[in-house]
Parts: structure tokens; C-alpha cells; sequence
């Protein structure tokens, strides 16, 4: 059983909390990144008023990662929690990252899961601009 399958395994079973099964999303989200290239910088960066729940690498490209599981549909799915005000929120916490670290290229890209399901991982490059 490879690690992916016993992430989902674990983090899928009826007992597991809302947060567990996050954390079991974003481990799967940085899997899948790092295999396509992207070098994990930072997970869980968190301010007051904001948080980005992946920062990597791709090229000379700053990422800054939103990951969304949803596991059912009914609200249009993981994609369309992802409203302005996270974005706001997302851009808030970019500039602080960004402060700290110097200017340079970035953009904003989102992971959705539909389930705990490694093999159903939709990565969308550049999802939102700032401006």
C-alpha cells in the first residue's frame, strides 16, 4: 500500500474530525505537487487575519497554495468555497510571507479534492490575480 493510500485510508475513516481529514488533504495536495516539480517551502502559514495552507516553488515562481476538500457537491464543490473574502484573505497573508522574504514573481494557485482521493486532485495554476 503506497503512502498516499494510507493517508486516504486513515484520514477517511468515519471517526476522523473535520481537521484531520484537512491535514490529510493538504499531505496528499503536497504529494502531488512534488511530483509535478513544485518544492514545498511552507505549510500552514498563518497571521492574524489570514492563512495559505501551502507555499512552494516552480522555477523561478513563488506559489502560494490554497488546498479544498470537499466531499460532496450540494454548493457547487471545492472549488466554489474559495470566495472573495479568502482571497482577500490569502493575498493578506501573501504580502506578509512576501515582506519577510523579498519581492518577487508569485502567483496564486489552488489544490481541490473531491474526497480524500489521491487520484481526483484538480491543480489550478494562477486561479485568481490580485489586481
Amino acid at each position: 500500500m503506497s503512502f498516499m493510500e494510507r493517508i486516504v485510508r486513515w484520514a477517511d475513516s468515519p471517526r476522523k474530525s473535520a481537521p484531520a481529514r484537512g491535514a490529510a488533504a493538504e499531505v496528499l495536495a503536497a504529494i502531488h505537487l512534488a511530483r509535478r516539480g513544485v518544492k514545498i517551502l511552507a505549510r500552514n502559514y498563518r497571521i492574524k487575519g489570514g492563512e495559505i495552507d501551502l507555499i512552494g516553488r516552480e522555477g523561478q515562481v513563488l506559489l502560494f497554495i490554497e488546498v479544498r476538500l470537499r466531499s460532496r457537491s450540494d454548493f457547487g464543490g471545492a472549488g466554489a468555497s474559495i470566495t472573495p473574502a479568502k482571497q482577500r484573505r490569502l493575498v493578506l497573508a501573501a504580502a506578509h510571507y512576501l515582506q519577510g522574504h523579498g519581492e518577487q514573481a508569485c502567483r496564486f494557485d489552488c489544490v481541490l479534492l473531491d474526497g480524500l482521493d489521491g487520484d481526483r486532485i484538480e491543480w489550478i495554476r494562477d486561479a485568481f490575480r490580485t489586481d
